[in-house]
């Protein structure tokens, strides 16, 4: 027996899949399909956010670079005021780390809810629902797997 995905939710072998306690041997399946739900705004504007965030703190060092440079002042003040929005600019190196990963994060996971169906004994099934696309993608690709394998073995 091979197993192809496996969490504390969800395990894929070569002879059934079982999710949330549920056992649904592959010989009882036939057919496997999925679904996408509607885009959630939640997380679009939360990508929305972080992008503002990237963005506040240099588009506030530009315009006190072209304030500093408007103003009519002494060269002292004009320095300083540069200087500090450069500082300002300067200082989102390290937090746009952060919020790069965070960004990466929300892409990775996906930005709607995904599920995947089996035609069990006749009866259309849904098997998992989540948001993650990447833990969906891994756990549609090894149910995809174990079909073909069942497929192939039967037909020997």
């Amino acid at each position: 027996m091979t197993t192809y995905y496996d969490d504390r939710t969800v395990r894929v072998t070569t002879t059934a899949i079982r999710v949330h306690g549920r056992t649904f041997p592959l010989a009882e399946i036939t057919a496997v399909w999925h679904r996408r739900d509607s885009r959630s705004w939640r997380v679009l504007v939360g990508r929305g956010a972080i992008g503002a965030a990237l963005a506040a703190p240099v588009v506030a060092a530009l315009l006190g670079i072209a304030l500093g440079l408007w103003l009519d002042a002494s060269l002292t003040v004009t320095v300083a005021i540069v200087g500090a929005a450069i500082l300002v600019g300067l200082g989102v190196g390290p937090l746009a780390d952060v919020l790069f990963e965070h960004l990466d994060r929300s892409y990775a996971r996906g930005s709607r809810p995904r599920e995947l169906w089996v035609r069990w004994r006749g009866t259309p099934v849904r098997l998992l629902r989540t948001g993650d696309a990447l833990r969906f993608g891994q756990i549609y690709r090894a149910v995809q797997r174990a079909v073909e394998h069942t497929t192939t073995t039967r037909y020997r």
